[in-house]
């Protein structure tokens, strides 16, 4: 019996790959809280392929979701997204790699795949080291690229533009002195640190700026010292699974006269259903890149509507970026016209004026959007509401 059982994986195998078959795969964290916004991003890529009836000239188009998430950790896994990459490399089937969700996992995956020649579209990261000289460390961007090509592209603004916008934000809004917190990680610590110089350069007061333990139990300690400095506002860099819900929780239950300000990693409902509605309804602001969900416009209302037809929900905000991810690799496929890494990989490097979801645009010299559209956001009645919208 286990002789025929193994026969018939075998054949199923045989059945979804070979010379006609193009695959496309993601690796986004889809163990532990962040599965609700890549549940949305995956059907977002399904949605992609579906247009095209899983078909691209002569080749099958098949698409595999992987998780690069643990339980261990509960989250991104860095054995676990190279183990990732390392598995696309080998499968000589796989044209196009749609990851990561977290900035930290695309530096252990972007090396791996540039070697491979593999395109690399990430609707999600926003560390401007992976892209921009000069932005990071000394060695970005071009440590992410051996073969000394560019492979990997993204959909999203980068958090050189998000930092900027919270920060003028808070300074417009009246916030004079500012508590910052980051999650230690490549991601949280960027967008803070943009926040950080671009606060002071407005003149507002930074009262600290620590990192913090995103497996502590609690905030309460760091919450008294932030009382302590007389700030009016927090702003966290991290995510909704570093911490995000319990220092909004740990700030109210605390008797802090403050305000929150969070990026884009905080925007899912996750957060609203850790932290709790009336621990952010009136103290939170969260940022993001792109419009809300429900205000895109043209192609991109035509998927929302869509979406909410198929999935019978709402989509998280990251679900349109999944979905644009999609379209970019099978535009990429369609270009190239034929099962090749490199005749992709630089088919997507001359995508301009893109007619997608998120409007026309195009990937620039570094594989950047230039996409510039931000929203800031406050919860209200346990929905995010949009309070200024910057870049149209």
């Amino acid at each position: 019996m286990k002789f025929f059982l193994v026969l018939f994986a075998f054949l199923l195998i045989e059945l979804t790959a070979g010379a006609d078959v193009i695959k496309i795969v993601s690796s986004l964290p889809r163990t532990g809280s962040a599965n609700g916004q890549t549940t949305s991003m995956v059907n977002g890529i399904k949605m992609a392929i579906a247009e095209v009836g899983g078909k691209i000239g002569d080749y099958t188009i098949a698409y595999e979701d992987w998780d690069d998430a643990s339980p261990e950790r509960g989250q991104w896994d860095p054995a676990l997204e190279a183990a990732n990459a390392q598995h696309a490399v080998k499968d000589t089937d796989v044209m196009a790699y749609i990851g990561t969700y977290n900035s930290g996992a695309a530096k252990i995956s972007m090396p791996i795949l540039n070697q491979a020649g593999i395109v690399m579209v990430s609707p999600a990261n926003t560390y401007p080291g992976l892209t921009k000289p000069g932005t990071g460390e000394a060695n970005e961007p071009a440590v992410y690229r051996p073969s000394g090509k560019i492979n990997y592209f993204r959909v999203v603004p980068a958090d050189d533009i998000q930092g900027d916008v919270a920060a003028t934000f808070a300074k417009e809004t009246g916030f004079k002195k500012v508590f910052i917190l980051d999650d230690r990680e490549l991601y949280g610590k960027g967008v803070a640190g943009v926040f950080e110089r671009v606060a002071k350069k407005l003149g507002m007061t930074v009262a600290g700026h620590e990192g913090i333990d995103a497996k502590a139990a609690n905030f309460r300690s760091l919450v008294t010292k932030i009382k302590s400095t007389g700030a009016d506002l927090v702003y966290f860099g991290g995510t909704t699974q570093s911490g995000a819900g319990q220092l909004a929780k740990d700030l109210v239950a605390g008797g802090a006269k403050v305000k929150i300000m969070m990026p884009d990693g905080c925007r899912e409902t996750a957060l609203i259903e850790s932290a709790g509605q009336e621990n952010l309804e009136g103290r939170a602001y969260v940022t993001f890149g792109g419009l809300p969900p429900s205000q895109l416009r043209g192609k991109g209302r035509e998927f929302y509507e869509a979406y909410k037809k198929k999935y019978n929900a709402e989509p998280e905000a990251y679900a349109v970026y999944g979905y644009e991810s999609g379209l970019v690799a099978l535009t990429g496929i369609q270009r190239a016209g034929k099962k090749d890494r490199e005749a992709i990989r630089a088919a997507v490097a001359s995508l301009r004026d893109m007619d997608g979801a998120l409007g026309k645009w195009s990937f620039d010299a570094n594989g950047d959007t230039s996409v510039k559209v931000m929203v800031v956001e406050e919860i209200k009645n346990g929905q995010f509401v949009p309070v200024k919208i910057v870049g149209q």
